[in-house]
């Protein structure tokens, strides 16, 4: 029997309508556009409609995957969600996904590992599917980050954006699909970049209501220097654990958190820019929908049979990579 691997088989992703550019923001806090784009590379971001949650992004993604790929929601086995900013802390979004798009015969649960956390969920959708389990997994990866962020905080307004995206995942017996996985985490970190209030390290009472702790806070510097190394290592890492050099690799899809971290982890890799799948420019930082929005927009330039690098840092921290072979030519 031929060795079972986890395929992508689709790709759906979703942004909101509401644009926040640069402009916008040089009305709000102390800052400018020629700043943003020097240090960051973005120009502009999406923004969530009032009342509108990170479900509502998701059933917009199953319902493209499952239009795109000509297959019934009852055909899903299982929906997984990697997000820091859920509908709820509890139900999982994963549920509430699974009951609005008539998902009867599935089940999930959502993971969190900030802007790792797509790679990181697709890493264990992947295991469903290698071990005979399910047959279809799709992995959502996404956020809703205006709802964590202070708009009066310059250093991390200008940098993040709402937006999602979502893999099916089906079994391949012809070696395409998942390749490999590192996957790394050091959670010494965590004080440089999280969420303080909210949990039960610190709860939310009448008191802190409001403050600054209810936001996301970010020591700029410290993840940015992280960041760069970090992902720059485990891409070249996974690269040679699996005897791949530049011209081999056909794309890399890094997460979208700065141009310059970007850029920093071609040059370790030794790729020419027409390989990089950015779109930071427009969506800026959606921490855990960065990836799959790529795969999204360049979804029509992927051929079967390339090489594709997925690679990503985030809070915790966390990062890895994942190597995959892309599974089917776009119509």
């Amino acid at each position: 029997m031929s060795k079972i691997t986890a395929a992508i088989t689709s790709v759906h992703g979703y942004v909101p309508e509401k644009i926040l550019s640069n402009f916008d923001l040089e009305k709000m806090v102390d800052t400018n556009n020629e700043w943003i784009v020097s240090r960051t590379g973005i120009k502009e971001r999406r923004v969530a409609a009032e009342n509108e949650a990170l479900s509502d992004f998701g059933v917009k993604i199953v319902e493209g995957i499952l239009e795109k790929r000509g297959i019934d929601a009852s055909e899903i086995d299982m929906i997984i969600v990697g997000s820091i900013t859920g509908d709820y802390k509890f139900p999982s979004t994963s549920n509430v996904i699974c009951d609005r798009v008539g998902a009867t015969n599935a089940w999930g649960f959502d993971l969190s590992a900030a802007c790792s956390g797509f790679i990181f969920t697709l890493d264990v959708g992947r295991q469903y599917i290698e071990n005979g389990t399910y047959k279809k997994v799709i992995v959502i990866g996404g956020d809703v980050m205006s709802s964590i962020i202070n708009y009066k905080d310059r250093a991390t307004c200008i940098i993040f954006g709402d937006g999602a995206g979502g893999v099916l995942l089906e079994p391949n017996t012809e070696g395409y699909g998942i390749q490999d996985a590192i996957l790394k985490a050091d959670g010494s970190g965590r004080q440089f970049l999280l969420q303080a209030i909210g949990g039960s390290r610190e709860p939310i009472t009448k008191e802190n209501v409001g403050s600054d702790g209810m936001y996301v806070y970010q020591e700029g510097q410290t993840v940015f220097k992280n960041a760069v190394k970090s992902m720059a290592d485990v891409s070249a890492e996974i690269m040679e654990k699996n005897n791949l050099t530049s011209e081999d690799v056909d794309y890399l899809v890094p997460h979208q958190a700065n141009l310059r971290i970007i850029d920093a982890t071609a040059r370790r890799m030794g790729l020419n820019p027409d390989k990089v799948t950015v779109n930071i420019q427009k969506f800026g930082n959606t921490t855990s929908g960065t990836i799959p929005l790529c795969l999204w927009e360049w979804e029509k330039k992927f051929k079967k049979g390339d090489n594709i690098i997925l690679a990503a840092f985030g809070g915790g921290f966390t990062w890895g990579a994942i190597y995959i072979k892309w599974a089917y030519d776009s119509k």
